[in-house]
């Protein structure tokens, strides 16, 4: 007996199916899906989000010293003989402990990279960014929810497909 819905796929098409709506639901806070997608889709997310609450506060701030090109009053890199100018500076950066390191790399096995492209600036690559989901889920997902015990998603049912019947549900983050 199987242990968890096979979706009528091959397993390589379930696991990228199941990796595209879970980056998806993150990503955006709710999608809309079929109710058996959703009920795989709400565990792995749960996992996830209790993960991250669990870790979220697991990193030290470290002070480094780090080389930064000098510029001017109006923001312009100074070159002299051609070469750019480096100052000194003291900068604070958040090194994660062990179990935090883990927690992260365990998401990004699942997770796909996800770039955001604006409206406007559509076909240049100037303007596109990269969202890094693992710090959504730390730093704006996690503290919403520390003081909850599971229950981060919720299944809305909406209507029946046209196509074919299939139960849709909206499933979001509550």
């Amino acid at each position: 007996m199987s242990h968890y819905r096979k979706l009528g796929r091959t397993a390589s098409q379930r696991k990228a199916l199941l990796r595209n709506q879970v980056t998806n639901l993150i990503y955006n806070g709710k999608i809309v899906t079929t109710e058996s997608k959703a009920k795989e889709i709400v565990g792995i997310v749960d996992g996830m989000i209790a993960l991250a609450v669990k870790e979220k506060d697991n990193f030290e701030t470290v002070t480094v010293k780090a080389k930064e090109v000098r510029k001017d009053k109006d923001g312009n890199k100074v070159k002299e003989d051609g070469k750019y100018v480096y100052d000194e500076v003291d900068k604070e950066i958040k090194k994660d402990n062990v179990s935090k390191l883990n927690a992260r790399r365990k998401m990004l096995s699942f997770l796909y990279p996800v770039t955001y492209v604006p409206a406007d600036g559509a076909k240049k690559k100037e303007n596109t960014k990269k969202i890094d989901l693992t710090e959504k889920l730390f730093n704006e997902i996690a503290p919403k929810y520390t003081g909850r015990n599971g229950g981060y998603t919720r299944i809305v049912k909406i209507a029946n497909r046209k196509g074919d019947g299939a139960l849709k549900v909206l499933v979001e983050l509550v």
